[in-house]
Order: structure tokens, then C-alpha cells, then sequence
């Protein structure tokens, strides 16, 4: 092996003599140099200046940071060796407490780095005369500074990663507890409830249930009715952060914070999100409500809607509301679906087939009956001429064998069941 010559020996040591000058410097100076650097990385990482307990542990984790990366340099500490502060550690289980990305973690680690660099070479600059000793002290310096960014990030982001997890699920743990108390009517202080979930009950409410006929494993499911929850809330017009609460096997149960107005979400619009994004998954929702109670009322109305909705099986619509009168009666009749069976049976007779020509009928005629009677009326709610909604409507009435003024509270009842429950109710045959 071939030895450098003793020129290069000597820079070497010089180099090396002047990296500890430069740690001994640092250490002298660690509370100025911390002071800067948190004041440099608060600025530029955005994420860290929301609370200002964070920027407190942010200067303990940088002053612990330095003082150990000082440690490194003036005793040559090998690189297996390392270890993160516990400080540096802490700051880390902190951020991830905090749902601080780990993104910011990660870049507060390079600027400070950056920052450090550009300091140190600014004093060996100044300090060391010969540049091939200065250019030797920076580059070992620079090597120092890289293993131990490397090694020291490396661990913090599995502290944080680790803390992350535990947090999210005892969080998941505590938000489903207090759901399932405030759906089971229990009287809870709205300071705790919310300090919980996360969410305000201040204010109404509007209660959604997701939920799909297709097999998904569960962080996918997951993942999609986070999605579209966050699709319906923008339909809904909610400016806050909706809350997805627990599954109960059949769906995921949400809530969409809807402030104190008092306008109702525009369904069309809800329906037409909900059908662009594709996922295949159904929506039921209930009437907003306000407070406590109505985080629970409005709750209990979406669960109803769903009812109705899984009845009806592939004929169910994207999204079924509870506003809708139909379906608070549908969603009674669907409680019993063998007497709802024969309500139908009984006062439809061949109106009620499973055929695309009943179906036809019946919607006319239901139509017809909501509008008390009126030709126009229904003309302009089914978008049809005057004259083909007589037609239709006599021609339900010869199907059905019965003048309309005849049990006319069950022939409503028998419309309403067919047009939400579909398969559930329908004669597969005319009677």
C-alpha cells in the first residue's frame, strides 16, 4: 500500500485538529448557535409554528443535537456507535402527537444541517489560513455532519413512526368510546366529547353511513370511505373536517359539521359526487340536526336510510337521505318486509310485478298522488305531457282493479314500498 506523503499526514492532523477547535467553538457557543438555528427552522418549517410548546421542545432537541454532534467530532465517535438524544427523541413523539408530518421532522433535520454547515465553514474560513487544511476541516467535517444526520433521522422518524401508530390507535380506542356513549343518549360534558373526537357538537350535524356490496380489505375500505366522506362534506357545503367514526360490519358511520345555518345539503349534488368517484360504495344519510342529540338523532336516521338502501339491493340509489318523505316511510315498511310483501300484494295487485312497464306506472302514479290529484302538476315533476300522465295513470288503475279513492292510504304505502325497496317487496310475477 502506498503512504500519502508527510505533507498530506500533516494537513490531515491539522484538519483534524481543527474540526475539534471547531466543536470546542461550537460548545462554547451552544446556547447562541440554538437560539439561531430554532429561530431558522421555525421560520422556514411551517408545520413546527402552530403551538408554541413544540417550538420549546423544538430548542431543547436542537441544542441536544448539537452538544452530541460537538461530543462526535472531539472524540471521534464511530458511527455504530450513535445514538439520538433522548431530547431529539422526545421532540420526535411529540410532533407525532401533534399529527405534525413526518415530513417536517425529516426537513427540519437538512436545514439545520445546511444552516450548521454554513456557520462552520464561515469559521474555518476565518480561523485557518492554509485553505488545503481549511478545504480538508470542511470536507471531514461535512462527513461527520452527513453520518450523523443520517443515523440520528434514521431513528427519530421510527420513534415517531412507532409513537405515531400507538397515539392513532389508543385515540381510535378513546373516539369510539365516546361515540358509542353519545349514540347510546348518555350526558357527557361537550368539553370532553370534543376534546375526544376531535370534533365540535356545538352545532348541527349530519349523519352519514358508507358502506359497499364489494370485498375490500379493511385499509382500503378504510381509505375510500375517508374519500368520499370528505367528497360529501365539500357537496354538503361544510367548511370543517368531517369525523369517520367506527364500522359496525356493515359500514363506516360519519359525521359532516354543517355550523348553525340552516339551509339543508344540496342532494343532487351529493349524488353526483358520489357517483363520479367511481368506488361502488353507497351512501346513506340522515336530516341535520344540531347538538349532542342530534349528532345521535341524525345518526340513527342515516342507519334507518341504509335499511331502506339494502333492501333494495342493486336497485338501491347512490345516496339515500332520510329528508326524503318516502324513505321514512320505506324505512318503516322495511322493519317488516313480509307484511310490506303483502301491502303490496294487497293493494297493487298486477301493478305490483317486478316489470319495466309496472315500474313505469307505479312511478306516475306515485307521482301523481304526492301532486293531491293533479295532471299538471305531475306533468311538470315526471317531465311529461299532460295527456301521457293520464294515460299512465289510468292504465296503473286498470292494473291495479281498483278506483283510486279505494284504500287510498295503502296504495300510497304499496308505491312509496316499491319505488325504495324494490326486489324486496315486488311480485316477480303479475298476481
Amino acid at each position: 500500500m502506498i503512504r500519502p506523503p508527510t505533507g498530506a499526514d500533516a494537513t490531515a492532523r491539522l484538519a483534524e485538529a481543527r474540526v475539534v477547535a471547531l466543536a470546542e467553538y461550537l460548545r462554547a457557543h451552544l446556547p447562541e448557535l440554538t437560539a439561531q438555528l430554532q429561530a431558522e427552522l421555525a421560520a422556514r418549517v411551517t408545520d413546527l409554528q402552530s403551538d408554541p410548546r413544540l417550538l420549546e421542545l423544538l430548542y431543547g432537541s436542537t441544542e441536544s443535537n448539537l452538544e452530541t454532534l460537538t461530543e462526535v467530532m472531539r472524540y471521534g465517535i464511530p458511527e455504530e456507535d450513535l445514538t439520538a438524544p433522548s431530547a431529539a427523541e422526545e421532540y420526535a413523539r411529540r410532533l407525532a402527537r401533534h399529527g405534525t408530518s413526518s415530513t417536517a421532522l425529516i426537513r427540519a433535520y437538512r436545514l439545520a444541517q445546511e444552516y450548521v454547515l454554513d456557520w462552520a465553514f464561515d469559521w474555518i474560513a476565518a480561523e485557518e489560513p492554509d485553505p488545503a487544511v481549511a478545504h480538508a476541516a470542511g470536507r471531514r467535517f461535512t462527513r461527520v455532519t452527513f453520518r450523523y444526520i443520517d443515523r440520528v433521522s434514521e431513528r427519530v422518524v421510527h420513534v415517531y413512526e412507532a409513537e405515531r401508530e400507538r397515539y392513532l390507535a389508543n385515540r381510535g380506542t378513546v373516539r369510539a368510546a365516546m361515540i358509542t356513549s353519545l349514540l347510546a343518549g348518555e350526558r357527557i360534558k361537550s368539553a370532553a366529547a370534543e376534546a375526544a373526537l376531535g370534533y365540535a357538537l356545538g352545532q348541527r350535524h349530519l349523519g352519514v353511513v358508507i358502506w359497499g356490496g364489494d370485498r375490500r380489505t379493511s385499509t382500503q375500505e378504510l381509505h375510500h370511505c375517508e374519500a368520499l366522506l370528505a367528497e360529501v362534506a365539500t357537496a354538503a357545503g361544510s367548511r370543517g373536517q368531517p369525523l369517520l367514526g367506527r364500522n359496525d360490519g356493515a359500514g363506516s358511520w360519519g359525521w359532516i359539521p354543517l355550523g348553525h345555518g340552516g339551509e339543508l345539503p344540496d342532494l343532487a349534488e351529493i349524488q353526483r359526487r358520489v357517483i363520479a368517484a367511481g368506488t361502488g360504495l353507497r351512501v346513506a344519510l340522515g336530516t341535520p340536526s344540531a347538538g349532542a342529540d342530534g349528532f345521535r338523532l341524525s345518526h340513527l336516521e342515516a342507519l334507518r336510510a341504509r335499511s331502506v338502501a339494502m333492501a333494495a339491493g342493486d336497485r338501491a340509489r347512490a345516496v339515500t337521505s332520510f329528508t326524503d318523505p318516502g324513505v321514512r316511510a320505506a324505512a318503516l315498511l322495511s322493519a317488516d318486509l313480509g307484511a310490506a310483501r303483502r301491502l303490496v300484494r294487497d293493494a297493487l295487485g298486477a301493478l305490483g310485478a317486478d316489470t319495466e312497464a309496472a315500474a313505469r306506472l307505479r312511478g306516475t302514479l306515485l307521482a301523481f298522488v304526492t301532486e293531491k290529484g293533479s295532471y299538471v302538476a305531475t306533468a311538470e315533476r315526471t317531465h311529461l305531457h299532460k295527456n301521457t300522465v293520464k294515460y299512465r295513470v289510468d292504465r296503473a288503475l286498470q292494473e291495479r282493479g281498483r278506483p283510486l279513492g279505494e284504500d287510498r292510504l295503502d296504495l300510497e304505502l304499496a308505491l312509496i314500498a316499491c319505488e325504495w325497496l324494490g326486489d324486496a317487496v315486488l311480485a316477480p310475477e303479475a298476481a
